[in-house]
């Protein structure tokens, strides 16, 4: 029996617009250089394809800095989508644009309405449970909305804490088989993940946690040899691109897309 939350047929991605050099960032590293960027968004559509996904590639929204990250303005289950509210305030405009192709999508689609926050870089949907993780950007009135949308079509959410300092959830863990989670040390050392076969990402490596299942392909940021050398060993098909840029304005493999079964 395959899980919904590692096997999907589509994606939704958007273009960089050259705006993203301003977007939000969690410390300054510099701005992204936007030719390499565009470059690097390109490797990784090409890797969804080739993961099997059909990808809908969406236009860039050059007054919307950060819209590349398309994860946090929805929640895609098997049957249904959440529309998010974002927890940055210059993020919310995010949403409308990207509501069409989700209800195009989706026959039942709901919509976070407030005055609680919630992005979708905080969810983690395992394929038995939904855990989300409260953070700078996703708070507990948020969470409830989500559960009064989710738990009566039989959705069971846990709610977890981001570890502090941490910009969302998935910013240290990932989903990479149907019972295992790849986390950071930090996080799993809060035992959220007690019912789950964890690996930990070694010690100096922490940004290499996020990165996605799609299908047979694990994707993965270069640069985490460590990382990369466990999960070989476990047997992972690993494909690993760069994000040098992304991760400039605090971006992983898991923003950069939403997934669907």
């Amino acid at each position: 029996m395959t899980n919904p939350a590692i096997t999907f047929s589509k994606a939704i991605t958007r273009r960089p617009s050259s705006s993203v050099i301003n977007g939000l960032r969690s410390h300054d590293a510099g701005n992204p250089d936007f030719a390499q960027l565009q470059q690097d968004h390109k490797a990784y559509v090409e890797s969804l394809k080739a993961a099997g996904a059909e990808v809908l590639e969406l236009d860039p929204l050059e007054d919307l800095a950060d819209a590349i990250f398309v994860e946090d303005t929805a929640l895609c289950l098997p049957d249904c989508a959440v529309l998010m509210r974002p927890g940055a305030d210059s993020r919310r405009p995010e949403v409308a644009p990207m509501a069409p192709s989700i209800r195009q999508i989706f026959k039942t689609v709901f919509e976070i309405n407030g005055p609680g926050s919630i992005e979708g870089g905080d969810i983690l949907y395992t394929g038995r449970e939904i855990l989300v993780g409260t953070s700078e950007r996703t708070d507990h009135a948020g969470i409830a909305e989500l559960c009064a949308f989710v738990e009566p079509k039989g959705y069971s959410v846990r709610t977890v804490e981001t570890p502090p300092g941490v910009l969302h959830f998935k910013t240290d863990c990932a989903l990479i088989a149907s019972n295992t989670i790849l986390s950071t040390r930090r996080l799993a050392a809060s035992g959220c993940f007690a019912d789950y076969r964890v690996l930990c990402v070694p010690e100096g490596e922490e940004a290499a946690a996020n990165m996605i299942r799609f299908n047979d392909a694990l994707i993965m940021s270069d640069g985490f040899a460590k990382t990369a050398q466990m999960l070989a060993a476990e047997g992972f098909n690993l494909v690993q691109l760069n994000n040098s840029e992304c991760a400039k304005i605090d971006g992983g493999m898991s923003c950069l897309s939403l997934r669907i079964a």
